[in-house]
């Protein structure tokens, strides 16, 4: 021991002793324990394995710039749910105040559960599973779970880009080929195909062309063998951008993620310039403010802030953990938040400005149908000449003409007008139409297209925003589950990559066949809401009440080299765990209130038909929650019986590079003696420790800090917990 230690300094000193055993450690010589007489775990010292971590350590992977980070944050955030799911449920939800709910929980809860995932991967510098088990051993399933949750999206969303895919490539002729109906031949006689003249040609191909779609999720009806071709090429697109890391899929980013804001902003000059345009935008922004005091919009609301940001998926926590230690990442949370909201309101204003347009196309149509209607029931005398306007032209009748010679017949007629079968017409009801998901991009989306001017440039657009859109999401579902396997149990990148795309292509082929669509509805329902809010409640809670919001508040002081707004104290601790147990309840309650079922696509009938799911499907659903569900209470048990070691009495003090971290958690009271005592110091620096004990909220935390040209502290490298 140095002579001018303060332990020499005491044993000739009457002063009392007040310091304590942090603080005289901190001035002592570099001690390892892993490879002393301390090492009280059984662990044998492997240094081949000390020099793999150490190195992997000092190798890990980052971004080339910060842009390059926020790119990809943005990209794996804005997706296709910004595109086709806000403005469904803007539409369905009272127009412009549907914004207000929205904002609010994005301030209230996305935000700082956002901040929270940037702040712990960057912080720990490890994938979900590593971050939670450093965090909270007992709570490491939650990595686990999120891992799973990510398989589950990745497989249907890919499928998603396979559809895009294919719409992309037969965008390349005109006129388009879901313009018009096809000519079947009935003997000598041609005539339009009887499904597609009952709905629509944009329908028709959606349905019989794209998908093949059988009536029912029991009837298989064998692959589709373009959608399959489709879906090969969407998973090698995710492998070739995945294999080389961060250095590959971030230069994608780049393209990926600004693209689709060129096409957008297109759009939105294009749209503005189409007639009825305004009509959509102004029922976009005419508020329905009793809707704001309905609680199914503001669930609905949470919902999509939730799925927007990418919480709990673990690719959020992926990213970051590429990031230096001092990165300013609250200012990354606020960014990304943020232009993820204000790219929903572009996009919105988008699909407004052309449902707006088709609306009022489809509302010229009703009123020239049901105009030939009256004047057949003119001819034939079933009404009289007398109940018509004289100064109605049938030659250019407009919608306003019709309506007031509809109101008329509709007042005389009063008895027998049902029997008339005459359409309002009435253009606010086009635009009340709602369509979700899908049916926005495919079926409005692509119906509206086909009155554009160019409208193969148009489509080609659309589509190859569509497919970038999906691929940077898919990205970083992919990262969440890569970054954490390949931390946790160093197998190779490249191999894991090429196998896992493999793999879930096999699996996905579920998807592909001719009733996937209904498999894809049941997986984008039922296999990721509920586990993934399972999932950020306890991120929340193992951050807030285990590892304690006052010591992680500390800890990203040091890092960050300021304090956080006391805004996201009391978010973290109170009011994000309130309002996500509120939002899992309320899941629950729908869950049970509204028995599982899908829309299933009837060829005879031409039309859409709700159906339930049979008793298998119900198994399989329930299975996708159990099984996304299971690590969370499968860890904890093992972990908490002591079945599976997870270090927690494990002592370590660890020096790397002239930087410290000291973990003396387990020690009692009296065991501090022996402790200073009977150490032996180490030749060599260890490698980083294998797990880091839990103080509690009100305990001193370990003195983790090396010194800094710029005076302040910075915390040490943290480990990922060995299982």
């Amino acid at each position: 021991m140095p002579k001018n230690s303060k332990v020499t300094q005491r044993e000739h000193s009457s002063e009392h002793v007040t310091e304590s055993v942090a603080d005289l450690l901190a001035h002592e010589e570099p001690v390892d324990y892993k490879r002393s007489v301390l090492n009280v775990t059984g662990e044998t010292w492997d240094k081949q394995k000390d020099g793999d971590e150490e190195l992997d350590a000092e190798n890990r992977p980052a971004w080339n710039s910060k842009l390059q980070y926020i790119l990809a944050q943005i990209g794996y955030s804005v997706g296709l749910g910004n595109v086709w799911r806000f403005p469904y449920l803007c539409q369905k939800n009272g127009g412009g105040a549907y914004l207000v709910p929205y904002l609010v929980l994005l301030i209230i809860i996305g935000l700082p559960l956002f901040f929270l995932e940037l702040a712990v991967g960057q912080r720990i510098r490890r994938g979900s599973i590593g971050v939670w088990n450093y965090i909270c051993p007992r709570l490491g399933g939650i990595g686990y779970a999120s891992c799973l949750v990510c398989f589950f999206v990745g497989l249907y969303y890919n499928v998603i880009i396979g559809w895009s895919i294919f719409y992309f490539f037969k965008s390349f002729q005109y006129p388009l080929p879901w313009s018009e109906c096809p000519i079947v031949k009935n003997g000598s006689v041609a005539v339009v195909e009887t499904e597609c003249e009952r709905s629509s040609a944009t329908t028709y191909f959606w349905y019989r062309e794209t998908l093949d779609i059988s009536n029912s999720i029991s009837e298989s009806g064998g692959l589709n063998w373009k959608m399959t071709l489709c879906l090969l090429v969407a998973w090698s697109l995710v492998g070739l951008a995945m294999i080389k890391g961060i250095q590959s899929s971030g230069k994608v980013m780049y393209f990926s993620s600004l693209f689709p804001y060129v096409v957008l902003v297109c759009f939105l000059v294009r749209g503005l310039l189409l007639r009825g345009a305004v009509d959509g935008i102004m029922h976009m922004f005419t508020p329905k403010l009793d809707k704001m005091l309905d609680p199914q919009v503001w669930r609905e609301a949470a919902t999509q802030v939730f799925f927007a940001l990418g919480l709990g998926f673990g690719g959020v926590i992926a990213f970051s953990s590429y990031n230096k230690q001092d990165n300013n990442c609250h200012f990354d949370a606020t960014l990304v938040s943020f232009i993820n909201f204000f790219t929903s309101v572009l996009a919105t204003l988008v699909v407004f400005a052309v449902l707006g347009f088709k609306a009022n196309i489809m509302n010229e149509k009703c009123v020239v149908e049901n105009a030939e209607k009256i004047l057949g029931y003119l001819n034939t005398n079933v009404l009289s000449h007398d109940l018509i306007p004289p100064h109605v032209n049938f030659s250019h009748l407009t919608a306003k003409d019709y309506n007031e010679m509809y109101r008329v017949i509709m007042t005389v007629k009063e008895g027998h007008f049902k029997e008339l079968g005459l359409d309002a017409c009435l253009l606010e009801d086009e635009l009340n139409k709602s369509v979700q998901g899908t049916g926005l991009a495919f079926i409005a989306f692509t119906e509206a297209m086909t009155h554009f001017p160019a409208s193969p440039f148009w489509s080609v657009m659309f589509f190859l925003m569509l497919i970038n859109l999906g691929l940077g999401s898919m990205i970083g579902t992919m990262s969440g589950i890569t970054t954490p396997i390949i931390d946790t149990f160093k197998v190779r990148k490249e191999v894991f990559t090429v196998g896992s795309c493999i793999f879930a292509f096999v699996v996905g082929l579920i998807f592909v066949q001719r009733s996937g669509n209904y498999f894809v509805t049941m997986f984008d329902d039922y296999s990721a809401t509920l586990p993934l809010t399972v999932v950020v409640i306890l991120e929340n809670i193992a951050v807030a009440w285990i590892y304690g919001t006052k010591k992680f508040m500390q800890e990203l002081t040091e890092m960050l080299g300021f304090r956080p707004y006391q805004f996201y104290y009391y978010t973290w601790k109170y009011v994000s765990p309130i309002c996500m147990a509120v939002l899992m309840t309320a899941s629950i309650i729908q869950l049970g209130v509204s028995p599982p079922g899908y829309s299933a696509w009837i060829r005879e009938e031409a039309a859409e038909k709700f159906l339930f799911y049979p008793t298998w499907a119900m198994a399989i659903l329930i299975s996708l929650i159990i099984l996304a569900s299971l690590p969370l209470p499968l860890v904890f048990i093992l972990r908490q019986f002591h079945l599976v070691s997870d270090g927690s009495n494990a002592l370590s003090v660890t020096y790397k590079k002239g930087r410290m971290m000291k973990d003396i958690s387990n020690l009692e009271d009296n065991d501090e003696t022996r402790f200073i005592l009977s150490k032996v110091p180490s030749e060599t620096p260890s490698p980083m420790p294998t797990h880091r004990s839990y103080l509690g909220p009100g305990s001193n935390s370990p003195m983790e800090m090396s010194s800094a040209p710029n005076g302040r502290y910075v915390l040490a490298s943290t480990p990922e917990s060995e299982l």
